[in-house]
């Protein structure tokens, strides 16, 4: 009998949510940068995750067994455009003095930041309880 079966969903949310913290805090970081390595302003990754039981569906039908974990899908580039601003002393403005500044908004990063670490928190919260349940349990034999 595996007393902390639901380690494995909690461990896989953990990395889940660190991924996302990861992706949210490089959206940050880049929330000024007009020229990348391709020349274009940043964009935007957004985290997309998946049941591992879906995935499981998906390729092995209704049927198929699968575990109830969660991972990250992918991880895609936000299309919506950036805003543009009139400033002709920058070395990214065009002909006409206007810069394409990043899709990030700050204040979104900052509310899915707050939204991610809660996440993550409560999951460690989880693993830590079930720890203590099975050293209570391992006591009862005692």
């Amino acid at each position: 009998m595996d007393i902390l079966s639901g380690i494995a969903s909690t461990d896989s949310a953990l990395t889940a949510q660190r991924t996302r913290l990861d992706v949210i805090a490089q959206n940050i970081a880049n929330a000024h940068t007009t020229r990348g390595p391709d020349g274009l302003p940043y964009q935007r990754r957004v985290v997309s995750f998946e049941s591992e039981m879906q995935r499981a569906r998906n390729q092995f039908g209704a049927n198929g067994a699968g575990m109830s974990t969660v991972r990250v899908s992918e991880i895609t580039n936000d299309t919506t455009p950036g805003q543009r601003i009139n400033d002709p002393t920058s070395p990214d403005a065009d002909a006409k003095g206007m810069v394409t500044m990043p899709n990030v908004n700050l204040a979104f990063e900052m509310v899915d930041l707050i939204s991610a670490s809660r996440a993550y928190e409560a999951n460690l919260t989880v693993a830590k309880n079930s720890r203590q349940m099975a050293m209570r349990t391992l006591e009862i034999g005692k």
